[in-house]
């Protein structure tokens, strides 16, 4: 795939009609992952047919960087993945942007939630540096859900003493993480990013680090404008995303503020829309029904 330090590379051309689309960015859970979380197989010889004519596609997710490469192992070399929120982008394994946050948030953060767990509320955090994801909650119940999003996450004494380049911090709500934990960070709201990224998953970074901001930087470096991209999301850490790209979309079972960003609608990530949009938008062949 495309280095996005470089020009696409010269490409098939695309079928008469066509929009001139050159970057396609999907979020993942509830997007582009199946209902069991998986990579659809009807991905794979779509995504060579899309290199095949020089349109780069990009997974941005809040999940971390050795998770996504992890799920797009079949993949071939040059995939840049937007991960951590945007927090953190690699190709080929190496570093092309990152966004690390002072030492003191995550201890700020780390602190808070205790006090949340202490008062009754059922929460965890995830300490998310660039070498693995650190956690000190060791429960199974817990741990399984860190599991989906962290390949590479480690139990450690204490988190307010992780030594790593911390890229965000995430925090795990066994209830609902918009009405009970998102309340507790509205301090930190004013100077840092706090989004709720998923019904029970809430993501604290530097201010201005979003996967839209991202996704911006990858276009300039591509030479891709908004008009030749497009986005799929779900939730509130895709608004941005999807405000870079004119070819907007929301998942059907979106977000309410998430279906009014967006310019168009998808069918359900359970109904494979992210595969069934590309497709019938780029007249390319998949092997699904389309209808």
């Amino acid at each position: 795939m495309t280095s996005p330090h470089s020009a696409p590379r010269p490409s098939a051309p695309a079928p008469a009609g066509a929009p001139d689309i050159r970057l396609i960015v999907t979020d993942m859970d509830g997007t582009l992952l199946d209902g069991e979380g998986r990579v659809p197989d009807a991905f794979w010889p779509l995504l060579a047919e899309l290199e095949r004519r020089g349109i780069v596609l990009s997974p941005a997710s809040g999940r971390q960087y050795a998770t996504l490469a992890a799920l797009f192992a079949g993949a071939d070399d040059g995939m840049v993945y937007i991960a951590e929120n945007g927090a953190y982008v690699v190709r080929d394994g190496a570093e092309v942007s990152s966004e690390p946050l002072d030492p003191a948030v995550p201890v700020r953060v780390v602190r808070s939630v205790r006090q949340l767990a202490a008062d009754g509320v059922d929460v965890g955090t995830v300490v998310c540096g660039k070498r693995a994801a650190y956690v000190e909650r060791s429960d199974d119940a817990f741990l399984a859900e860190v599991a989906k999003y962290y390949a590479e996450r480690r139990v450690v004494a204490d988190l307010t003493a992780v030594d790593d380049e911390v890229l965000k911090v995430a925090l795990f709500d066994f209830g609902s993480a918009e009405r009970t934990t998102a309340p507790a960070l509205k301090p930190l709201a004013a100077t840092h990013q706090v989004v709720v990224s998923s019904e029970k998953w809430i993501d604290v970074m530097n201010r201005g680090v979003n996967k839209g901001g991202a996704v911006r930087s990858l276009q300039r470096a591509l030479g891709v404008t908004p008009a030749q991209t497009m986005a799929f999301g779900d939730y509130l850490n895709d608004l941005e995303m999807l405000d870079a790209a004119e070819w907007s979309y929301a998942m059907a079972d979106a977000h309410p503020e998430v279906l009014r960003r967006a310019r168009q609608v998808a069918p359900s990530h359970r109904d494979n829309g992210v595969l069934r949009t590309i497709a019938r938008v780029l007249d390319l062949p998949l092997d699904l029904p389309l209808d």
